[in-house]
This record gives structure tokens, C-alpha cells and sequence, in this order.
């Protein structure tokens, strides 16, 4: 691959939107004196030197008409990690504006390097996904300044240069991001000799057995065919104008990445491309096109089903020329384009052609002038948005940008919104602020409804007011004024902090009452709210604020009942009805008669449960269930003072004995819980004599503490209390 010495190709929009103003004398010279000092003994990550590769990217630029602010950016950009301030340093020394394009143009560097980072780790190294991602992080770099674009694309070219030159192995990641990323973007910005060596290059590394296979063919008669391809141009020319037709009659390069492409995309055998001969027709009207054609098909043999008009029916993307392929006299295929100026211009820039094509008038491209460099900039960045659109198309036919659309702010700079979205969703995007205070809107200079959809390429100017708050109206889908997510979420969120402020400051209001009641104003509020679990004294007054929270677990935190009896303390229960009497344990200690016992407090044993005894100072022997925590920790102290106990006969009838058992039951918080699990227990006949309830932020914690003769009926009651609506479990404590 031979390297590269001029580009007649690019487009003169590009240079207009990448042009400043004239330097300082000697503000070159100054840029590589001052970067050479700087980088002259270093390397890239390439291996390649940092200067000598400064200088080949500074020698691209000028051959494709770059600026010498651009050539003086391509030795400060390496600079810059050498320096402790570099923007600081860089403005005081060439001024604000090389400095700024310098830390963009680095910026760029460093995000591209962590991209291909992460496409080495992938599965796919050419993951639709993983391209999207790198679109979209170029996207956003070069909406800033269009020069970063042009330094990063001769950067690149020089990186696979240099490859090429050391024969060194090529990081996969970077050819692929080379081939799907920058090549495409050389392609759409009219820079087609960098696109050709970029596209070459990165297959080269990629598929090397493919590419020396092309080459191979290519060359066999190399030579021969360029003589022949020589002498029919002259020959076209000559007749073409003794016909009365002006037209320019030139042979069209052919890539290899381009064959390979054809031959893959077609099924094709190399010797069934075509136009490994071609050539390009350019006139001066539409009416020589179908002139020349029909001369082109009178001299040769045309191939009948190769023949395409792109006149009369334009590509998509406004394409237009004619195709044919015909044969000479020995047989071998010629493609042949036929196309006026203008559609050569378009086919080769772009639309970005159009604003330097005399011939487009005063009002330019659809009706847009471009007379300033900001209207070229524009057509520029119309570009990138028109090279997204066309990687949409390059997967399964599924578009990766498909549900996206990229519009314009008023200084140029690229905002990316969900397809079908408004000027207020655009608002949103800019800033939060903008969003609520957004009151009027225009579309490329028209004033329009806060509900216009937006398209691709527009530029839009939001009008606000200075301080304003969000309509309801906008969250109405039929209304269409919000179609992003994010934005209907910003609307959302102001709306319901209106809300939660007119909750807590009910919720304040009724909490300070209560503590006015209870003489206890003293306390501070964030501590009250920390021993009632919540992490702010808000969230208290917000769920006291929306009757989620009851003021009587307030009232319970500030006069705490009396302290519950210790574990040892002797607990006989007795029915909370007159029909009901006074028993004993019913505890038999093992070999011992007369002994006194006592059900422990802490978990309640009840027939059938398997109970141990553990002798007390002075009040006896206390009963606990064997899996009891109580009980562990008291047998791991005092193991000596375990003994063995069973439940002794139990009395039937109405002066059975009964034992008391608490039930806990956690539920979501509702009107009618407590009245159906009541309604549970009635049916099983089971006897409540207690309940303790807490609700917390919707959820609910009830204890009951029931009497039941045996403990074997629990298990049906507590299936019979998980049916309950709203009930999430339901154990014994």
C-alpha cells in the first residue's frame, strides 16, 4: 500500500467548517520547536515514535488542505500528558483556541483507547452493540469541533501506516474500530483517498490470506490492463466529443476491500466482478447522460441485466447516475457510471456538496444558504448524522439508531432523543430546569407547538421563562407533548415533590401536636424518628402525612409499658373469662415430687411441645421448650442445673388447662386485616388475650397472644391465618 500524497477528493465544505483565522507568524515553527522538546524521545503504545508520527499526521493534513492550526494541533496534542497544566500551559503560549482543540483532540484519544479495551474483552469483537457504543462516544467528541475530526482521521491513517510499514501484529480491536468506525466517517465527509487506504489497510490486518489472494489476482496483468484502460479513455473521450458531448472520461480505482465487499455481498467468483474495469462518464446535462449511454451501448455489447438507471429512479439517499457493463471486442467487461457534475458531486461528498457546487444558486441545498462558516459546520455535522443513519442498515437490515433521531442546538452541538420526540423533550435533555421552564419552541428558525415531533438533522431553539413549573397537561399520552421516558420522569418527580412537601408538613404538624399533648417538646425530632426506624425526621412526618403510620406507636415510644417479668419469673395464665380457672403447669420434674414448677416467660411452652427444667434461685423450676434460645444460653452457663420434666395428665373438659402462646403475623398494612384475622381465630375456637400491632411504611407487625390447651392445633391455624388477603407469614414466636 503505497502512502498517500494528495487528496483532490475532499470535500471544500469540510476544509470551510475546519478553517480559522490566520496564525501568528511562525506559530508552526513554534508548535513543533515546543512539542519537540517535549516528545522527541518517547513512543506511542504502537511502538511507533511520538515525534515522527506527530510529524506524518502535520504532513496529511496539509496535503488534504488542513489549516496550520490543525497542523500546530497535531504536535500539541502529544504534549499534552507531558504537562502539569496542558491547557493552561498550551493557551498562554499559542492561545485559548489551539489549546482547547489540543485537550479535545487528547480527550478523544484516551476514550477511543478504553473503547477498544473493552472490544478486546468482547465476545464479538464486532458486536452490533459494541459499534453503536463507539459511534455514539464519536458522535458526541466531534459535536464540539469539527477539527478533532480531521486530526484523529490522519492519526489513524498514520497508526496503520505504521503497522504496515513494521510489519508488527495489529491489535484486532483497533482495524475493526478503523473499518466500522473511522473509514465510514472518511466516507460520508468526502475524504475518499483516506477512506480507501483506511478500508484497505484494516483488511489487510484483518483477513491478510484474502487480501494477498485479491492482490495476487490483481496484479497478474496489472500493467496490461492499465495501458488498456489508458487507451479507452482517450478513445471514449475523442468519440464522446465528436458526438457533441463534453465529457470528462477517467478510470475509477478499484479497492480491494471494495471487490472483496462485492464478491461477498453478490456471491460472486472474482472473475464475475465486473468492474475490476471501470470507468466514470462526467457531463454537463442530464439529457448527454442517456446520449452518451446509448453511444456507450451502440460501440460495445451491453450486459442486459447489469444495466441500472439511478436518473430515474434515485437511491434513497438521493444517489443518481447511470450503470451499465458492457463488453469489448474480446469479450472482457467494462463497468461504465455515466452522471452530470452535480450528481457527481453528491455521489462522491455528499449533500455537504451542494454548498460548494456553483451551481446550486443562492438558496443552496434544500433551500438552506450556507454563506458563513458556521453554515458549513452545519452541513458537517448534517453529515455525521447522515453517516449514523447509514451504519442503521449494516446489521440484519435492522437499524441500530432505528428508534434514535439527532438534532441540532442553536450553537451546533448533537443531542440524541428516542424517535417520535418533541422540542420539550429536547428541553428536558438540555437541562432539567430548561424542562419546566420551557414555554415556546422554534424549528430551523419556525415557531412551532411544544407537541411537533422532531426529525433528524433539525435545529431547535427553546424560548422560557425565567422561573416556571411543569403542566399537567404534558403527562397526558393523547396530548403527545412528552415521548421520552427520562422527561415524563423529571415532570413525575416535580409533581410528586409537591406532593411529598404538602405530606410532611401534615405529618410535622400532627407529630408536634402530639408532643405539645405529652409535655415532651424538648425532643428532638431526628431522634425520635431514629428509635421509631426511620432514617430522617421527613420520612416519619411523610408516612404520618399520608395515614400511613399510626400516632399511637408515638404515644407507646414516649410512656413505655411496665418491664415485663425476667425469663425465671413464674407465669400462670388464666382465661380472660369467668368460666375459665386457674391451673397449674402441669409439669411432672422426673424422680422429684412436689417441686414447684413455672412456664417461662420467654417462649411459652404448651403441650406437646419437648420440654427440659431449669432450677431457679428460689422460685422453683423453670419450663422451657428444648429449642428455646433462653434456655441454650442458661445450659451453656449453669449445664448442672438441667433437669429432666414432662408434661403430666391433662384434665379434659371446661377446667382443662390452657397455656398461653403468642402468634406473630406480618401483613401488608389494610383496611378490615385485623377483623379477619380476628374472624381466624374465632373459627378455630382459639382464645385471644392480647394483641400488639405496629405499622410501618404500609407493612404491619401484629403479635396475638392466644390460650390453647395444646400446641398440636397451631400448625392448621397458622396455614388458615397465611390465607388471609395480605398476609406474608405467619409463625410462633
Amino acid at each position: 500500500m503505497s502512502h498517500l500524497s494528495t487528496f483532490p477528493q475532499t470535500s471544500p465544505a469540510v476544509l470551510q467548517a475546519t478553517a480559522t483565522p490566520q496564525l501568528a507568524q511562525g506559530t508552526l515553527e513554534r508548535a513543533r520547536s515546543f512539542a519537540q522538546a517535549l516528545i522527541d524521545n518517547e513512543q506511542l503504545d504502537t511502538g511507533e515514535s511520538v515525534w515522527a508520527h506527530a510529524q506524518a499526521v502535520a504532513a496529511i493534513l496539509a496535503d488534504i488542505g488542513g489549516s496550520e492550526e490543525m497542523q500546530a494541533a497535531s504536535y500539541l496534542v502529544y504534549t499534552c500528558p507531558h504537562l502539569n497544566k496542558p491547557e493552561e500551559v498550551i493557551a498562554k503560549a499559542f492561545g485559548e483556541n489551539l489549546a482547547q482543540l489540543a485537550m479535545q483532540t487528547n480527550q478523544l484519544v484516551h476514550l477511543q483507547r478504553l473503547s477498544r479495551a473493552a472490544a478486546s474483552t468482547a465476545q464479538l469483537a464486532d458486536d452490533p452493540k459494541l459499534q453503536t457504543e463507539n459511534v455514539r462516544k464519536m458522535l458526541l467528541a466531534f459535536s464540539r469541533d469539527l477539527r478533532v475530526v480531521m486530526l484523529r482521521l490522519a492519526s489513524r491513517m498514520q497508526t496503520l501506516r505504521h503497522y504496515a510499514a513494521t510489519k508488527l501484529p495489529v491489535p484486532e480491536a483497533l482495524a475493526r474500530e478503523s473499518l466500522s468506525v473511522f473509514a465510514p466517517l472518511a466516507n460520508r465527509l468526502g475524504i475518499w483517498q483516506i477512506k480507501w487506504e483506511l478500508e484497505d489497510l484494516s483488511f489487510r490486518f484483518l483477513e491478510p490470506d484474502t487480501y494477498k489472494q485479491i492482490a495476487r489476482l490483481l496484479d497478474e496483468k496489472r500493467v496490461e490492463r492499465e495501458h488498456y484502460m489508458a487507451d479507452l479513455c482517450q478513445r471514449l473521450s475523442q468519440d464522446l466529443r465528436a458526438q457533441g458531448i463534453d465529457a470528462q472520461v477517467s478510470g475509477r480505482p478499484k479497492h480491494i476491500y471494495s471487490i472483496v465487499k462485492k464478491m461477498r455481498g453478490k456471491n460472486l467468483p472474482f472473475e464475475r466482478v465486473f468492474d475490476i474495469r471501470a470507468l466514470r462518464v462526467v457531463v454537463r446535462e442530464v439529457a448527454d447522460c442517456y446520449q452518451a449511454l446509448s453511444w456507450v451501448h451502440e460501440q460495445f455489447t451491453p450486459i442486459t441485466e447489469e444495466f441500472d438507471d439511478y436518473i430515474a429512479r434515485p437511491k434513497a439517499n438521493g444517489y443518481q447516475s447511470l450503470h451499465t457493463v458492457v463488453r469489448d471486442v474480446d469479450g472482457k467487461p467494462i463497468e461504465i457510471q455515466i452522471r452530470t457534475q452535480a450528481m457527481h458531486d453528491h455521489a462522491e461528498h455528499g449533500v455537504a456538496a451542494h454548498w460548494a457546487y456553483k451551481e446550486a444558486g443562492t438558496k443552496g441545498y434544500a433551500g438552506v444558504s450556507a454563506s458563513s462558516a458556521y453554515d458549513a459546520k452545519i452541513a458537517v455535522l448534517r453529515q455525521l448524522l447522515a453517516w449514523e443513519r447509514d451504519l442503521s442498515g449494516t446489521v440484519a437490515d435492522k437499524g441500530l439508531f432505528e428508534d434514535r433521531i439527532y438534532v441540532l442546538t442553536p450553537d451546533a452541538a448533537i443531542v440524541e432523543l428516542p424517535k417520535g420526540a418533541t422540542p420539550l423533550d429536547f428541553a428536558y435533555t438540555i437541562h432539567t430546569s430548561l424542562g419546566h421552564r420551557c414555554r415556546g419552541a422554534k424549528i430551523d428558525g419556525a415557531m412551532v407547538p411544544l407537541n411537533t415531533p422532531l426529525a433528524n438533522g433539525q435545529t431547535v431553539e427553546i424560548t422560557a421563562i425565567k422561573e416556571g413549573a411543569p403542566s399537567r397537561d404534558w403527562l397526558n399520552p393523547e396530548l403527545g407533548y412528552l415521548a421520552s421516558n427520562r422527561a415524563r420522569n423529571k415532570v413525575r418527580s416535580w409533581f410528586n415533590a409537591q406532593i411529598a412537601a404538602e405530606h410532611i408538613a401534615r405529618g410535622r404538624e400532627a407529630v408536634e401536636k402530639l408532643l405539645q399533648r405529652e409535655g415532651r417538646t424538648a425532643i428532638k425530632l431526628e431522634d425520635l424518628a431514629a428509635q421509631l426506624g426511620f432514617k430522617s425526621a421527613e420520612g416519619l412526618f411523610d408516612v404520618v402525612g399520608k395515614d400511613e403510620y399510626s400516632l399511637r406507636n408515638i404515644e407507646v415510644l414516649l410512656n413505655p409499658p411496665e418491664p415485663a417479668p425476667s425469663a425465671d419469673e413464674m407465669v400462670l395464665r388464666r382465661s380472660s373469662r369467668g368460666s375459665r380457672h386457674k391451673t397449674p403447669s402441669g409439669v411432672l420434674v422426673v424422680g422429684v415430687d412436689s417441686l414447684l414448677t413455672q412456664l417461662a416467660r420467654c417462649c411459652k411452652p404448651a403441650p406437646p411441645d419437648a420440654i427440659a427444667g431449669f432450677v431457679t434461685r428460689g422460685k422453683g423450676v423453670s419450663i422451657h421448650r428444648q429449642d428455646c434460645n433462653s434456655f441454650r444460653e442458661l445450659t451453656v452457663r449453669d449445664p448442672e442445673r438441667v433437669i429432666e420434666v414432662r408434661w403430666g395428665e391433662r384434665k379434659a373438659g371446661p377446667d382443662a388447662a390452657v397455656y398461653p402462646v403468642d402468634i406473630a403475623v406480618e401483613a401488608a398494612d389494610r383496611q378490615g386485616l385485623l377483623r379477619d384475622i380476628s374472624e381466624v381465630f374465632s373459627k378455630e375456637k382459639i382464645n385471644v388475650t392480647g394483641v400488639q400491632t405496629q405499622s410501618v411504611k404500609g407493612m404491619a407487625f401484629m403479635t396475638f397472644t392466644v390460650e390453647t390447651p395444646d400446641a398440636g392445633m397451631l400448625p392448621r391455624v397458622l396455614t388458615s391465618l397465611k390465607g388471609v388477603k395480605g398476609v406474608r407469614n405467619a409463625r410462633r414466636r
